[in-house]
C-alpha cells in the first residue's frame, strides 16, 4: 500500500503530544512503570479460535522492511514517553518466531539504541513449536531474548488437530526440551476444556507439562470468540461448566503441588519467574505498542491515553514508514477509570493497594468506595486500610466482581 496524495493529512506527533500534556482534570502524582509490546503479525496458519491480529503468511517474510518500520513507528513515539525507562519488552504475534534469530537481534538492538531499558529487563519472545529448529532458540537467547513464551497448548495429537494448530505433540516436546536447555525462564502455555477433552486426559497434559519442571504456565480455558472460526463453526463435544471447574481445580491442585504458586487468574510460577510484562498491565502500568495492530496505554499528568496502530500489516507498514503509524486514540474518560483498572488488578490474586489505585488513576478513593462496600457485603473481596483481595468465590466469580466497577 502507498499513501494517496489525496488522504487527509495525519495528526502529527507534535499535535498529539500538544493534546496529551494540555490541562485537565486527572492528577497523577508519578507517572507508573513502562513496558514495550511489538507486534509481529504473520504465523503459518491462522487458528481456528484465534482472535489476535495474525495473518497467515504467504511467501517470504517482508522481514527487513517490517523492521524499517518499526524503527519508525519507535522513532515517532518517542516523544509521548521522553525520560522515561523500560521494564519489560515483549515480542508477540502472530508467531514471532517466524523472524530470524538474526532478525530478532536486530530488533532488539534499535530498541536499546532507541529506548533506555532498565538493568536486567524481561525481554519475552512468544515461540510456536511449529517453527521450531534445533539451535533456534539457542541463538533467540544469543540475540537478547531473556524469556521465551512456547504457544504449546496441548501434548495431544488428536486435541491439537482439533485446534487447528501446525505443530504435533513431538515438537511440542522437543521445543520445550531446548527451552529449557537454554533459557532460565521460560514459560508454556497450555489450553482446557478442549472438544471432546476428558478430566484424565487433561491430568495427562499436566503429568507432560510439569514434567518439564517449567518456571511459568499459561493455562486458559478455551473460549469461543466473536469473529473467529470457531465462532462460526463451533467445535462438538465441548466439556460442559461442571467438567471445565472440575479441571480448573485439578490444575491448580497440581500446580500448587509442583511448586507454581498462582498469582494471576490463568497464571502459575515459581517464585522470582512471574511475568514482569503481564503483572505490568495487571497492574494498571503505561506500554507503548508498536507493531501492526499493536495498542498503547499511555499516561501523562492529567489524563490516561489509549492508541490504536493500523491493523493491516502492509497498510501499518506504508503509515509507519511515513510517520503516521496511529491510525486512532482516544482519551479514557473519567468515569471509566475504575472499571478499567479493576479489569486488571482484580485478576491477581494478593489484589491490589489502595494506594495504587490513586496512583495509577488519579481519582480520589471515594470513586470506588460504594462499589467495594457492596462486593465485600457479597463475600466477593476483603479489604484492610491499605489493601484489597478477592476471596476465593470473588476470583471464581470474576467478572461479577469487576462489573460492580462500570460506571452507570
Amino acid at each position: 500500500m502507498s499513501i494517496r496524495p489525496d488522504d487527509p493529512p495525519a495528526e502529527t506527533t507534535e499535535q498529539r503530544l500538544a493534546r496529551y500534556t494540555r490541562p485537565g482534570t486527572l492528577q497523577l502524582g508519578a507517572l507508573p512503570p513502562l513496558a514495550l509490546y511489538v507486534h509481529l503479525p504473520w504465523c503459518l496458519r491462522k487458528c481456528p479460535y484465534c482472535d489476535f491480529n495474525s495473518h497467515e503468511r504467504q511467501g517470504e517474510l517482508p522481514e527487513a522492511r517490517y523492521l524499517d518500520a518499526l524503527n519508525a513507528d519507535l522513532e515517532a513515539a518517542l516523544p509521548f514517553v521522553w525520560g522515561r525507562r523500560v521494564v519489560s519488552v515483549f515480542i508477540g504475534g502472530g508467531t514471532p518466531s517466524l523472524f530470524s534469530p538474526e532478525g530478532i537481534a536486530r530488533l532488539i538492538g534499535d530498541v536499546r539504541a532507541r529506548l533506555p531499558l532498565e538493568p536486567g529487563a524481561e525481554i519475552t519472545l512468544e515461540a510456536n513449536p511449529g517453527t521450531f529448529e534445533r539451535d533456534r532458540f539457542r541463538a533467540f537467547r544469543a540475540a537478547g531474548v531473556t524469556r521465551l513464551s512456547i504457544g504449546v497448548q496441548s501434548f495431544d495429537d488428536t486435541k491439537l488437530a482439533a485446534l487447528g494448530r501446525v505443530h504435533d505433540a513431538a515438537q511440542a516436546r522437543a521445543a520445550v526440551a531446548e527451552a529449557a536447555q537454554h533459557f532460565e525462564t521460560f514459560n508454556l502455555d497450555l489450553m482446557y476444556a478442549l472438544p471432546g477433552q476428558t478430566l484424565a486426559e487433561l491430568q495427562r497434559e499436566l503429568d507432560t507439562a510439569l514434567g518439564f519442571a517449567p518456571p511459568h504456565l499459561s493455562i486458559y480455558h478455551l473460549t469461543i470468540e466473536p469473529n473467529t472460526v470457531f465462532a462460526s463453526r463451533p467445535p462438538a463435544q465441548l466439556p460442559d461448566d461442571d467438567l471445565a471447574a472440575a479441571m480448573l481445580d485439578a490444575i491448580a491442585e497440581r500446580t500448587a503441588a509442583a511448586g507454581l504458586e498462582r498469582y494471576e487468574v490463568s497464571a502459575f510460577a515459581r517464585p522470582g519467574h512471574r511475568c514482569v510484562h503481564n503483572l505490568n498491565y495487571w497492574e494498571f502500568g503505561d506500554y507503548l505498542g508498536i507493531g501492526a495492530g499493536a495498542h498503547s496505554k499511555l499516561s501523562f499528568p492529567h489524563r490516561i491515553v489509549r492508541q490504536v496502530r493500523w491493523r493491516e500489516p502492509q497498510t501499518w507498514m506504508a503509515r509507519a514508514l511515513a510517520g503516521a503509524a496511529i491510525s486512532n486514540d482516544e482519551e479514557v474518560v473519567r468515569r471509566a477509570l475504575p472499571f478499567e483498572f479493576m479489569l486488571n488488578a482484580l485478576r491477581l490474586r494478593e489484589g491490589f493497594m489502595l494506594e495504587r489505585f490513586r496512583e495509577r488513576t488519579g481519582l480520589p478513593l471515594s470513586a470506588i468506595e460504594p462499589a467495594l462496600a457492596d462486593a465485600q457485603r457479597r463475600g466477593l473481596l476483603t479489604r484492610d486500610a491499605s489493601r484489597v483481595v478477592p476471596t476465593p468465590r470473588g476470583f471464581d466469580f470474576l467478572s461479577d466482581l469487576q462489573a460492580l466497577f462500570l460506571a452507570d
